[in-house]
Order: structure tokens, then sequence, then C-alpha cells
């Protein structure tokens, strides 16, 4: 059950998922520009972990990223040449994916989230990026950590960013964070799905869905989406929306014990 009804629709919409994707390499349309500058940064459920972040236009995890996009180009084309003719598919990575996307859509809710989660979870085997490839930090796209059957934290949110994505998840509800882990005191990848106005996050370590706020011992770092890689910044927005409540309700009792 796709959710795009027939094979020729959905071979668009995967073209269209692409184009999302590979956004910064081919420059945005004034509507997704507008529609991104119309979220509200102040609101708590605006990003992930309640933080603003800032664009990077120039670095090593740019250039990862991009370099990850052209992959996902000729990947895009190749998924949706299988999913209109599937019989005739000879990539049993697009098959695989293509399975993953079509059991999730056929749930809603936090279960199709769950669903790509356990199946990303399961179909990978966690292996270094030293021992697979003799270098500490590669990125990989979705099929070809598929072939493999095995990758690290960011090849399975990466996976996981795209399948969610196909699976009908607006653009604008996905980011994939990159965290510091503050008790391993290393770099860790997940994918964030906001879901009635919450965050949850999809991590290679769990099967359970783990809102943001409730996530411990991480530093968010980065945030990629649709429109590219951002550089988190210090101070969490919710705690300073706190704070500022606080200090409101402080001033107004004072203004209360004052008048009385």
């Amino acid at each position: 059950m796709w959710v795009s009804g027939s094979a020729r629709a959905f071979r668009a919409f995967i073209l269209a998922c692409g184009v999302a994707l590979a956004s910064p390499t081919l420059g945005l349309a004034a509507a997704t520009l507008n529609e991104a500058a119309a979220i509200d940064p102040a609101g708590p459920a605006a990003e992930p972990f309640g933080l603003s972040a800032s664009r990077l236009s120039e670095g090593g995890l740019r250039d990862k990223w991009l370099g990850v996009e052209r992959q996902l180009d000729d990947e895009m084309l190749l998924l949706a040449l299988c999913q209109e003719d599937r019989r005739h598919c000879r990539s049993l990575p697009a098959l695989q994916l293509l399975t993953i996307v079509d059991a999730a859509t056929a749930r809603d809710g936090r279960a199709r989230l769950g669903e790509i989660n356990r199946a990303i979870n399961l179909a990978i085997r966690p292996v270094s990026d030293l021992a697979q490839y003799g270098d500490i930090d590669v990125w990989s796209s979705p099929l070809a950590t598929l072939a493999r059957g095995a990758g690290d934290c960011e090849d399975y949110a990466i996976a996981k960013f795209v399948a969610l994505r196909l699976s009908g998840i607006a653009a604008e509800d996905l980011r994939l964070v990159i965290l510091h882990d503050t008790l391993r005191q290393e770099d860790h990848a997940v994918v964030a799905a906001r879901l009635d106005g919450r965050w949850l996050t999809l991590d290679n370590r769990r099967m359970a869905m783990v809102e943001d706020t409730q996530l411990r011992n991480h530093r968010p770092t980065f945030v990629i989406d649709r429109d590219g890689v951002r550089r988190y910044a210090t101070e969490p927005l919710l705690l300073a929306a706190r704070d500022a409540a606080l200090e409101s309700t402080g001033a107004r009792t004072k203004t209360i014990e004052l008048s009385n």
C-alpha cells in the first residue's frame, strides 16, 4: 500500500524526494524557502532538543553530506525504476529498502516510525568505518549500506532518514542529528522525527524510540535537514523559555506581594 496509489505516481514521488534530499546542491524553490522561514524558531518543537541552529557554508561535515546527496541522486532513480517494475529489478538492496518502506506505509503514526527504526536496525550489522573501510569517518548512502549489510551510526541514520521520507513523512518533520555522547566521549548520529508536535529519536542502539527531551548524556552539535547542514547553538531554547517563564512568574508574584 503506497501513499502515491500507483507505481507511476510513486515514481514521481520518489524522484521528488530525491530533489528534496538534494536541495542544497540543486537549489531550493522560493516556496520551500518561504515554508522553512515560516517555522517559528522559538517554538519548543521547532527543532529537536529545543536548540536554534546556524547554516554551515563549508566544512568537512557539509562535504560529507553533499557526497551522500550525490549518491542519492542515482539511488532515487534506481528505486523509482525498481518500484515501477519489481520483477525485473536486479538491485537486491533497492528491493530490500522498498520492502521496508512497504511495511512502514501500511502503518500510521508512531507505528510507522517504529517499523522503520526496527527494520533498519535489523538489516544492518554494526561495524566501524575503520574496520570496514580503513578510514575513521565514511558516510554511505542507503543502498550502498544495505548492499554491505554493515555500517556505523550515521549509515543507520541516513538509511532511516531516506526510508522515512519515502514512507510519506514530511521533510519538515525529519532531521538527522549529530550528538556528542558525553559518557563515551564520541560522536553519534540519530534521526529525529516529529510526531504530534514532539520529536522522537530513532537510534541504532535501541529499538524503542525516545523523545529528545528524555535523551540523557548526549549533547546535540549538528543537524541536517532538506535545507542542508546547520550547527546547533549552545543554549537550549527550551531552557531559555523555561527560565523566562519562571522569571515572569517571579515578577508577577513580587508585584502581587507588593500590592498587598
